[in-house]
């Protein structure tokens, strides 16, 4: 088993195109529960059966890491706003909390024990609508993005909504939070800070922001809750075991 320090936490990625992981996937499909094969079966598309295939795998075989428990052995419940937690946690084992996050070509799950923790990530390719971000993001963001030159505005965009996203599932309350009542200032190469509405009672010194490039295609953001000093975080490319 692997060690997850009390106060760090650890991400775990999967390249969906990977030749290793994709010759285990007959393997991992005896990971999943009956729910899970329903879900499965209900995507129209290879492609996206594969990847739900691929991430449930990731964090049962993560977890697996930590505790000494069977991937298949997992039990999973959502909480009212969708986000995932661990049912029933067996006595002894640490309270491994995580997140995970799928874009085209990537598969993220982070990991940390007893602490709030959301992740993001996003293909920077992918297409965008006009005027998301006045539709989602805070008046000061909009504003910060608008200022840019046109060259430097898709990648500012995905720097403010994998902040966004890693945040508001942390918060475990998915888009039930408003997102124009929490901003985020970019403070490179300084870690992001965020500026909280009283509105949503939170603390925002409580919180530790990170981003990261896996590749030169995907952007990374990952938000955690914490006292005092900065977690470390341990950022690596997995293949689930079979």
């Amino acid at each position: 088993m692997d060690v997850l320090p009390l106060n760090a936490v650890h991400i775990d990625l999967v390249y969906t195109a990977n030749a290793d992981a994709l010759a285990n996937l007959e393997a991992y499909r005896t990971m999943l529960s009956p729910e899970e094969h329903e879900r499965m079966a209900r995507f129209v598309f290879d492609r996206d059966r594969r990847s739900f295939l691929l991430t449930r795998a990731l964090v049962r075989t993560t977890l697996s890491r930590y505790a000494p428990i069977a991937p298949a052995a997992w039990q999973f419940i959502a909480n009212v706003h969708g986000r995932p937690e661990i049912l029933d946690r067996p006595t002894g084992v640490p309270d491994l909390r995580f997140n995970l996050s799928h874009t085209d070509g990537l598969i993220a799950c982070a990991v940390t024990i007893g602490r709030d923790i959301g992740i993001d990530v996003e293909h920077v390719g992918r297409s965008l609508h006009h005027d998301v971000a006045g539709q989602y993001f805070a008046p000061a963001e909009v504003a910060d993005l608008r200022r840019l030159p046109a060259n430097q505005q898709r990648t500012v965009f995905f720097d403010y909504w994998t902040l966004k996203e890693s945040y508001i599932k942390a918060r475990g309350f998915g888009l039930a939070l408003p997102l124009g009542d929490f901003a985020f200032t970019l403070n490179p190469p300084s870690a992001p800070t965020i500026c909280i509405e009283p509105s949503l009672n939170d603390d925002a010194a409580s919180w530790q922001f990170l981003q990261d490039w896996p590749s030169p295609q995907h952007r990374l953001a990952l938000a955690v809750r914490r006292e005092g000093r900065d977690l470390p975080v341990r950022i690596r490319q997995v293949v689930p075991p079979a």
